[in-house]
């Protein structure tokens, strides 16, 4: 798996990721590495050839490939490149109307995965129940100290980014989810809409919102 970013700007390819067992199968090679659609098909609750179908579906648009071994459906796939990234003001109109669905259907993930920790988490140990943390807070800043606030946190996961392109984790070490949404709470006083159309940068880490997320 490459630690480069692959920009996404055409709506063929924002369409192909917007179905929910395509996001699904992403983020279970993500962190689970190297799977045959029938190993994929039974964590997911799909039947192998719909896993290989939709498998199929990914590499067509480069964001899985065959890894080495197997044959048919007992060939390992991977994913291809860690992070792919949108950046508003490199879309059209359809593509980015294509990542408007595609960014919702990110959100909703974000939702069920908090719930189902919310759910479940009595049944993690003390020390995973006290480290895990949501963070809400309203501070003011420029747009200037937010999108340095968005350069910090990315450079204080760096590390622990780069390493996933290696899968050589610590002892004890689970996959964690961790995401930032830093996004201002009402417009400036003095209007100041940019002409040219909004911008922003989404990343989406395996795959994977318009200001600079993490999925």
């Amino acid at each position: 798996m490459s630690s480069e970013r692959r920009r996404l700007t055409s709506a063929t390819e924002l369409r192909a990721l917007s179905h929910p067992t395509r996001l699904a199968l992403l983020e279970l090679l993500d962190v689970e590495g190297p799977l045959t659609a029938t190993q994929a098909g039974e964590r997911l609750g799909e039947s192998p050839a719909s896993a290989s179908f939709h498998l199929r579906t990914l590499a067509k648009y480069g964001f899985v490939e065959e890894a080495e071994g197997g044959r048919g459906r007992q060939r390992p796939w991977r994913v291809r490149t860690q992070t792919q990234e949108i950046r508003e003001d490199e879309l059209g109109p359809e593509a980015r109307i294509a990542a408007g669905t595609f960014l919702d259907l990110l959100r909703e993930r974000d939702l069920q995965r908090l719930r189902s920790w919310q759910a479940t988490r009595q049944h993690y140990p003390a020390q995973w129940r006290e480290a895990a943390n949501e963070v809400r807070l309203s501070v003011h800043l420029t747009a200037a100290e937010l999108a340095a606030l968005a350069e910090a946190v990315e450079a204080a996961l760096a590390p622990y980014i780069e390493r996933e392109s290696t899968a050589v984790w610590p002892a004890g070490a689970l996959p964690v989810s961790v995401g930032m949404h830093a996004i201002p709470m009402r417009p400036p006083a003095d209007g100041g809409a940019d002409p040219a159309g909004p911008t922003g940068t989404t990343e989406v880490p395996g795959t994977t919102d318009t200001t600079e997320e993490r999925q």
